[in-house]
């Protein structure tokens, strides 16, 4: 017998729980049913699949590699229905879908909202979800469908089976300071004088932060005085309005909050090889036709900012 004919939206839920709980008895109070039921519906669709989902110990479950394989599907498959149910009620008030799109710093101030306002022209009744994160967690929710589209810098983005990606235009780094910095408008900086202060870096991991350090590396240089390590786009511009600290900024970030009197670029150049921003999305055989739309608009507005 076929076993996924009779999983139901309350299986998928059982088998999220399990994983998150490593126990039986928290899972079936939590869905209201008996630990000695659940055991059992757990061995018989075990016994479907023809292979174990998790492993039993003595201090609870733990998902083996089919189990993790199935609860992945699974939280995309639950994800899939709860937008499903919001966007149905958007139809029923009137509004069209929401479409949610993730994004890191290094494209949110101009980029983003330039490209979903053109798409907003061509959907007038749709409504567009944002979120800013750095790009391994961004990536994680729109593998788990809760995001549609993720935008970022993709210089070390590694490839994912579930997962489309294309480049849209190359970004490189500047080094950003507050204006009026003793620094700003000196020419021929070299690497001794930004050694001079204090920094402002991204976590490590996030793209900024590798191509930062590849800098370092290509000019053999050790890492400048770190003080603060954020994420926070809006945090980090206010510590440098008030300090003499030096940050880094994807080249069109930096361009947008020149032009805003917010900082200033420093006359360095940073030799850390290309970096580019970039769209994924994901890989599904019927893709819906008003992601491929927003996904249009990201293309076009990218010929077109800063150009």
């Amino acid at each position: 017998m076929d076993w996924t004919r009779r999983l139901r939206l309350r299986h998928l839920h059982l088998l999220i729980n399990l994983t998150d709980t490593g126990s039986l008895s928290d899972t079936a109070r939590m869905m209201h049913t008996t630990q000695p039921g659940l055991s059992k519906w757990l061995k018989e669709l075990e016994e479907d699949i023809g292979a174990p989902l998790f492993e039993r110990h003595a201090r609870g479950l733990r998902p083996t590699a089919m189990g993790q394989l199935l609860v992945r599907h699974a939280r995309r498959m639950v994800t899939e229905m709860d937008r499903a149910q919001h966007n149905l009620e958007a139809l029923q008030e009137g509004s069209s879908r929401t479409v949610a799109v993730g994004t890191s710093p290094a494209s949110a101030p101009s980029f983003v909202p330039a490209a979903i306002m053109a798409f907003i022209a061509q959907h007038p009744k749709a409504r567009v979800e944002i979120q800013e994160s750095t790009m391994n967690s961004l990536l994680n929710k729109l593998e788990l469908g809760k995001l549609d589209v993720v935008v970022g810098r993709l210089d070390n983005y590694q490839p994912r089976a579930s997962l489309k990606s294309e480049m849209l235009y190359e970004e490189p780094l500047r080094i950003v300071a507050r204006p009026g910095h003793p620094l700003a408008g000196r020419t021929g900086l070299g690497w001794d004088d930004l050694y001079q202060y204090d920094w402002i870096v991204w976590p490590q991991g996030t793209p900024i932060r590798s191509k930062l350090d590849m800098a370092l590396t290509m000019a053999g240089r050790k890492p400048p005085p770190y003080r603060v390590e954020s994420s926070s786009q809006v945090g980090n511009l206010w510590l440098l309005q008030y300090s003499d600290m030096l940050s880094v900024s994807s080249e069109r970030v930096a361009r947008h909050f020149t032009g805003r009197g917010l900082v200033v670029p420093l006359d360095i150049r940073l030799d850390s090889g290309e970096g580019y921003v970039g769209m994924c999305w994901r890989d599904e055989v019927h893709p819906d036709p008003i992601t491929l739309d927003l996904l249009q608009c990201l293309r076009e507005t990218a010929t077109l900012v800063g150009h």
